[in-house]
């Protein structure tokens, strides 16, 4: 054995044992129960940062630890291959986003090997491969002849520079999150996906999440879904026997609508300005908010704006006029986009009725006051009951909410309704790098799928990347012009490649069976690796990528691909790295390169760091000082073996609390990776069990138990730190690999001690070493060490001026002279 630690050397070798003997690939095995633990798998960028070092070492612990409990483990990786970033690169540095993704795949795969993380490379995913795609679009086709995909004229967030639709999220301070360019509203044609039809029951599966998410995805799941039961109300738009349909929650103050607000992108404005002298205004004013963001939480931030129409509508239950006007605040895409306003009892309708002069009509007050509009400073928001509402004054007004709604539907004026802020997926991306949605346009036979035959519809290569006038793929003549495989005829293959989520909603489902040829995956391997156990990842996919995945999940099983609802039945959301008090980007400078950490400390370092710094699920601040603690306390076990293994102790007695420390280090830190995920406090539990080790090696260090204490320490440490583990125990003859060695078990006995060890300190200094029974009282001990022929003569004629005890473990005395 070496004397030194030399992790560089050791890891290399054990990683390539581990390669050549392929030891962590997963066979099916129904003899085992399954365990499937994933990641969220790397955009291909070329580098892992830390955060990828955080998230797959905080998976890789638990399927290390699970296969030793005899699981049959699933813990598979791959890339999220598409995206507009190849695209950009292609275009930055002349050359084609294949090459570019396939070489930084390469060098992303040698970095993930390199920090030792035990995935089964056999069943490695890459989602730009024809091979993976090619079910993709299957089940796009399968989506379209359910009607579950559909193509509709959209207003959409454009992006001139990348020329390419834009999601809401992806605009910030109404530019491109990419480039910063600014984001403007366009009209196009685009590809959804009817997720609406899942709304129910996404809302409904978020109860069967409740005991294996956090909290706050499930909340902002919920948000994001944004079921609102109320009613439909149609009013009569003035001088026409046409009628604009509102959604609200709040039919008890209907009475007290005042005016209309609907959003600037809806089709019912010309209409309504068509031959007004308001025309030009409200056309500037509907430019000036489609150039603005549109998300609905800004909204939230700006000022109130708006401007009257020249047209009205009618209250259905008192026939009063109300002026329709349009409104910076209302969003096309929620309810019909038009909603009625209550200033007296709508905060954000009260501050747009006091700037533009507008009626307060109070309809509900609380019992026993009157409010009068003219005078109140804000909007009454409580419970109360109707006023100023014909038939239905006196009443209270949640039950006002059905009487009005009911007496809405006798007079066919309205309807109960239930409406959900939950948006279709648009999928549509006007660029190369993505998956082709696999339709034809014919002008004869309409919308034709590509005949299943004839999957995967390709990429071209040969495409020239200008970063203008769209997609490459409109203007590659080859691809576009095809015949119509109905009537033969000249047709037109659709451009538009599939948003990057889709290959994200279903890549979990193809690792189950990766190789599959003549199916997407193996219904039977499906059903057996399925749902995932332990699902990993940023905060930041809380909404998007897990509710499309659970809403494709549904999908895929309505069609019969498999059966299955909710895809991952426990969820962990690890927190950011920070550095200098931001989290580690390009951008802000204080990014930390982990090849630098390897080359300097090796990856097991940098892999204790992250584990011992923080508990997973909060941020974690890197620390210069805490990696270099994480190198000395790996250093501190080596030499520990080696002085072991060398036989350079003295002693050979065994200790009375050995096995003692060694079931309560196995307790603990069983129980801290299997339940809580608490690897801080199990590395803690470690340390301590080799400070112990430290401690008692001089006199115990040759006896047959403190080695048998020393293989099981390395036991435990190998999820952590396996190069360096592995490497100890087949030095020290543990035996067969630990990656399928069993985990050890802790005895209920050996943790009933009767005595421990208790440290006697004078002014800080170790003096004594006091053998106590356990829980024994601070007076006890205190006469046991005044007693004992080694500390007495410190404490003697002395003035005791502080005593600290902490039990079980230290007596401190602080003295000075008398």
């Amino acid at each position: 054995m070496e004397q030194k630690y030399n992790p560089q050397l050791i890891e290399v070798n054990r990683q390539k044992k581990w390669d050549d003997t392929q030891v962590n690939a997963t066979g099916f095995d129904t003899s085992k129960p399954k365990y499937y633990l994933l990641e969220m798998f790397p955009y291909p960028s070329g580098r892992i940062h830390m955060g990828h070092v955080r998230n797959y070492t905080i998976g890789d612990v638990v399927a290390r630890f699970k296969r030793m409990k005899g699981f049959n483990v699933l813990h598979p990786m791959g890339w999220d291959a598409f995206g507009m970033p190849a695209e950009n690169a292609a275009i930055k540095n002349n050359s084609h986003p294949q090459t570019w993704t396939d070489k930084n795949v390469a060098e992303m795969r040698e970095q993930l090997k390199r920090m030792g993380f035990s995935y089964d490379w056999t069943r490695e995913v890459n989602t730009s491969k024809p091979e993976y795609f090619k079910w993709e679009q299957e089940f796009f086709i399968r989506m379209w002849e359910k009607g579950l995909a559909y193509q509709k004229l959209s207003e959409v967030n454009w992006c001139n520079t990348c020329a390419t639709v834009l999601a809401n999220e992806q605009v910030v301070d109404a530019k491109c999150w990419r480039c910063d360019s600014p984001v403007i509203l366009k009209p196009l044609k685009q590809w959804f996906f009817k997720i609406t039809a899942y709304a129910e029951d996404l809302l409904k599966g978020i109860e069967e999440l409740k005991d294996g998410w956090p909290d706050r995805v499930l909340t902002m799941q919920r948000e994001w879904i944004g079921k609102s039961t109320g009613a439909e109300i149609d009013f009569t738009l003035e001088g026409t026997k046409e009628k604009v349909t509102i959604f609200t929650t709040r039919p008890d103050t209907l009475f007290g609508v005042t005016f209309m607000s609907i959003a600037p992108q809806s089709p019912l404005v010309e209409k309504l300005i068509e031959g007004k002298p308001q025309a030009d205004s409200v056309r500037a004013f509907v430019d000036k908010v489609n150039k603005a963001e549109k998300t609905e939480d800004k909204f939230a931030e700006k000022e109130k704006e708006g401007v009257f129409t020249g047209a009205f509508a009618i209250n259905p239950v008192n026939n009063r006029r109300v002026p329709i006007y349009v409104a910076n605040f209302v969003l096309m895409g929620y309810g019909t986009g038009a909603v009625m306003a209550v200033p007296a009892h709508d905060q954000r309708d009260f501050e747009f009725a006091r700037k533009y002069d507008l009626p307060i009509n109070v309809v509900i007050e609380p019992k026993g006051q009157h409010l009068d509009g003219k005078a109140m400073k804000a909007a009454y928001t409580e419970e109360g009951n109707l006023a100023n509402s014909g038939q239905f004054t006196g009443m209270k007004n949640e039950v006002a909410k059905h009487a009005i709604v009911d007496f809405l539907e006798r007079k066919k004026l309205g309807r109960k309704s239930v409406n959900y802020k939950l948006r279709d997926w648009g999928i549509s991306r006007q660029r190369y790098w993505g998956t082709p949605i696999p339709i034809i346009h014919c002008e004869a036979c309409g919308m034709v799928p590509v005949p299943e035959s004839d999957l995967p519809v390709k990429l071209p290569f040969d495409v020239s990347f200008t970063g203008v006038e769209g997609s490459p793929l409109s203007r590659h003549e080859a691809f576009v012009n095809v015949n119509c495989p109905t009537c033969g005829n000249k047709a037109r293959r659709e451009t538009d490649t599939m948003d990057t989520f889709m290959e994200s909603s279903w890549y979990f489902l193809r690792y189950t069976d990766p190789n599959a040829t003549t199916e997407p995956f193996s219904p039977e391997k499906a059903a057996y690796w399925l749902p995932i156990d332990q699902y990993i990842g940023g905060i930041e996919h809380a909404v998007l990528h897990l509710l499309y995945s659970r809403f494709f999940t549904r999908v895929l099983s309505d069609l019969g691909y498999l059966k299955l609802s909710e895809p991952f039945e426990k969820l962990l959301t690890q927190g950011m790295v920070i550095k200098d008090g931001a989290k580690m980007s390009k951008s802000k400078g204080n990014v930390v390169d982990p090849n630098h950490i390897i080359e300097q400390y090796g990856a097991d370092t940098a892999r204790l760091f992250m584990l011992f710094a923080s508990p997973p699920e909060r941020d974690l601040d890197w620390s210069d000082a805490g990696v270099e603690g994480s190198y000395r306390f790996l250093n501190r076990v080596w030499n520990l073996a080696y002085e072991t293994v060398s036989n350079r102790w003295e002693g050979n007695q065994d200790h009375p609390e050995l096995l003692y420390w060694v079931h309560k280090t196995i307790k603990k830190v069983t129980e801290d990776i299997g339940d809580e995920f608490h690897f801080n406090t199990a590395v803690s539990s470690i340390m301590e069990l080799v400070n112990f080790l430290q401690k008692i090696a001089p006199q115990s260090g040759l006896s047959a138990a403190f080695k048998d204490a020393l293989k099981t320490l390395v036991v435990l440490l190998f999820p952590f730190v396996p190069h360096m583990a592995e490497e100890l125990a087949e030095i020290m003859g543990v035996g067969g690999d630990l990656a399928t060695y069993p985990w050890p078990k802790y005895d209920e006995k050996a943790l009933q001690v009767s005595n421990v060890t208790i440290v006697v300190q004078v002014n800080g200094k170790l003096r004594a070493q006091l053998n106590l029974p356990v829980d024994v009282s601070q007076d006890d001990a205190v006469k046991a060490a005044h007693d004992n022929e080694k500390s007495k003569p410190y404490l003697e004629g002395k003035q005791v001026v502080k005593t600290i005890f902490v039990k079980n473990k230290l007596l401190n005395f602080v003295v000075k002279d008398s």
